[in-house]
């Protein structure tokens, strides 16, 4: 599995075109939520299911994606959030629930 491109579209969506031909488009606010870093993964913990974070536009607006060997993204916000890693396998799982 392996990126051929990757775009943010309207500022709200991370669109993600894969070698295969196959695409996944992820909406920004549903991306941060899901940040697999350790820091948003305890505040996710400590917060419970139920929590629904509201985000500012700093929080959503990805400023730099750099590719992680063949596995992954590294994503930088623009608030300087930049520690998680997305594996290919959890953006196309995130794909599937924004649908």
């Amino acid at each position: 599995m392996r990126i051929k491109k990757i775009a943010i579209i309207e500022k709200r969506h991370l669109s993600i075109l894969w070698e295969n031909s196959g695409q996944t488009k992820i909406k920004l606010a549903n991306l941060r939520r899901n940040c697999p870093c350790a820091i948003c993964d305890a505040e996710r913990e400590e917060r419970g299911s139920k929590y629904i974070p509201l985000y500012t536009a700093e929080q959503l607006t990805i400023v730099n994606i750099q590719t992680i060997g063949h596995y992954a993204i590294g994503v930088q916000w623009k608030d300087g959030h930049n520690t998680g890693i997305y594996e290919f396998e959890h953006l196309r799982k995130l794909n599937e629930r924004d649908k």
